[in-house]
């Protein structure tokens, strides 16, 4: 479901701005602030998007991915680390903002302040995303969130589809998202910017 906002405002509505939310219309912060709880709640362009919550597939892919990257989100004696790397954080990215949920989001430690974590939302572009694909968000993730993220600079990109067993790896590129690999399978692969540890794909899609 998506609410519009077309640019115009009467002088009531102007009246009614959100303050955390200046540019957006009204409506659609108002909406966006009472999203029933089962729901996720994203703005992207100026409209309100309102999708149910994955199913358990799809929350069981990103849980198994996030235990997969451990060495580098939580890391172990020897393992890289340098990374934050959350489930569902809220982003609020550009001007009106956009606010977005990936499925699952990284930085390196490097780029966020300290006490980056004890925040709400995030408003420092991740260095890599990844969205786990399902029928109802697909459209939604290879379109309108891909070029969010393009456009904030993020550098890396993971489209994870558990019905068909892929991970589609793309990095960005001056001329656009740059598609690296497709990784199919129970392949153990090194994929960038995790390369540095192999990654077993068969433990993202087993039950």
């Amino acid at each position: 479901m998506t609410l519009g906002y077309d640019g115009s405002m009467s002088g009531d509505a102007a009246r009614s701005l959100d303050p955390e939310f200046p540019n957006l219309d009204p409506a659609v912060v108002e909406g966006y602030r009472n999203a029933n709880e089962a729901l996720v709640a994203e703005i992207l362009g100026g409209e309100l998007v309102l999708m149910p919550r994955p199913r358990l597939r799809h929350a069981h892919g990103a849980t198994r991915l996030t235990i997969g990257l451990a060495g580098f989100g939580a890391p172990g004696e020897g393992d890289p680390g340098g990374w934050i790397i959350l489930m569902e954080p809220e982003l609020r990215l550009g001007p009106l903002p956009d606010v977005v949920v990936p499925d699952l989001a990284g930085w390196r430690r490097e780029r966020v302040p300290e006490g980056f974590i004890d925040d709400v939302f995030a408003s420092i572009a991740p260095d890599w995303v990844c969205e786990v694909l399902s029928p109802s968000t697909e459209a939604r993730d290879r379109d309108d969130k891909l070029a969010i993220y393009y456009r904030e600079g993020v550098a890396h990109a993971w489209l994870v589809s558990p019905a068909l067993h892929t991970v589609e790896v793309f990095r960005r590129a001056d001329i656009g998202w740059l598609l690296v690999n497709v990784y199919r399978g129970d392949a153990v692969v090194r994929a960038e910017p995790f390369d540095a540890l192999p990654l077993a794909l068969a433990r993202l899609w087993a039950p």
